[in-house]
């Protein structure tokens, strides 16, 4: 008798998704309903990074304005942004596998929208160098662990949600641009404005962190600080690392690419950015379903298919319309590559999620980093179109990859 409570009090603690996978999935009322529950509440995480991502960069001309930066003064600036994320990095992976992702959802969280706050509040330039960097640092923290957590709720549901969910932050970028372009008609101090979203965000956060998912696979294991990934996610790394550059791209260069090659109206260079993103969006919300139909390779292989044709048409047929078809398409190519490439590393066999997402992000985000001044390189050496036509380079190196790389634990499972 005792023997049997003692087994049934040790699988109370057992987590969750441990649970799930010994069984087909959870048949009561209540486990679906909290399943339901923390699926919400890792939605509503990810929608609240993008809309907080957003708000900052929708502000940017006018802390540009207020504290007279020259377009030379401001990159410098901005590049304490990418520093901060870079070098949580390292550490974000370790954090989640010591204290768990749902303890550091909810503090990088709090801490994220309060250096916002502070980015509003700066006066100064040094002041918001420090800021930037402190936002970038808590920005990739929350990034590691609400991944993480997404990891787990795919687990529990035993279906792909990856990409939905960063479907849900691409559209928190529109509800984030719209609100500043708001914002700023309405001369609305960049500190005011954020002080909205902190509050916004620390609400919604308050009630999320009862429904986060409480304990991931090796909570609580001794994992080294820094981790050498095996070879199935220095694979999934580089496939990141590829198409991110291409994305990367697109965030940085579609507007000068609109002005300067296809030579539209100063009304009209936002199209092609626009364009891109609208896919982007898009494509997520369906992602999960046709990689579960067609699995992880093929939609990988099909991804940078489609990233290579946009950039054919796109530096081709340098006209208004082949040049949006060409943007949508590469929005189409890149939206699946990095929620799916993450939501494969969390499944890896030879590290915990935190730590393997993170390592994956690490590779990813240098192509990120590196790639828009790439392609200012080459421009500036040959021309704009010749910087487009080498990232086909990348486009098809996504394509190879995928084809090559060792098979990931997803795959297996």
């Amino acid at each position: 008798m005792s023997t049997i409570a003692e087994i049934k009090r040790e699988e109370l603690f057992i987590a969750p998704e441990r649970v799930v996978s010994h069984t087909e999935a959870p048949t009561t009322g209540n486990a679906h309903s909290s399943l339901r529950r923390n699926r919400a509440a890792v939605g509503l995480v990810f929608f609240l990074h993008g809309l907080c991502f957003a708000s900052w960069a929708s502000r940017i001309p006018t802390i540009q304005a207020n504290l007279h930066l020259t377009s030379s003064a401001l990159g410098a600036v901005l590049f304490a942004l990418p520093a901060g994320f870079f070098v949580s990095l390292p550490f974000a992976g370790w954090l989640v596998g010591r204290l768990g992702s749902k303890r550091v959802v909810i503090v990088a969280a709090v801490l994220y929208s309060l250096a916002l706050v502070c980015v509003g509040a700066s006066s100064t330039v040094p002041a918001l160098v420090c800021c930037l960097f402190c936002f970038g640092f808590f920005a990739n923290l929350l990034n590691i662990s609400i991944n993480t957590q997404a990891v787990v709720v795919e687990r529990l549901y035993q279906q792909k949600l990856m990409a939905t969910f960063h479907g849900l932050w691409s559209l928190a970028g529109f509800t984030g641009a719209a609100m500043g372009t708001w914002m700023m008609a309405h001369a609305v101090p960049p500190a005011h404005h954020y002080i909205l979203i902190c509050v916004i965000f620390l609400l919604v956060i308050g009630t999320c962190a009862f429904y986060l998912v409480s304990q991931d696979d090796v909570t609580g294991e001794k994992l080294p600080l820094f981790a050498l990934p095996d070879r199935a996610l220095i694979s999934l790394g580089l496939i990141a690392f590829c198409s991110m550059i291409a994305e990367g791209a697109m965030f940085d260069w579609s507007g000068i690419y609109f002005s300067h090659v296809v030579r539209v109206d100063a009304a009209y260079t936002g199209l092609g950015y626009t364009t891109f993103m609208i896919a982007m969006a898009s494509m997520r919300f369906v992602a999960d379903r046709l990689s579960a139909r067609f699995g992880l390779k093929r939609i990988l292989q099909v991804s940078g298919l489609l990233t290579t044709v946009g950039l054919l048409i796109a530096v081709l047929f340098p006209s208004l319309l082949p040049s949006l078809a060409g943007f949508f398409l590469i929005g189409m190519g890149v939206s699946s590559v990095v929620p799916l490439v993450f939501s494969a590393a969390g499944k890896s066999k030879t590290l915990s999620p935190g730590v393997a997402i993170a390592a994956v992000s690490s590779l990813g985000f240098m192509g990120m980093l590196i790639g828009p001044p790439i392609i200012g390189f080459i421009a500036e050496a040959t021309s704009l179109r010749m910087s487009f036509l080498a990232l086909l380079v990348l486009s098809v190196s996504v394509v190879v990859l995928s084809s090559v790389r060792a098979r990931s634990a997803s795959d297996t499972e």
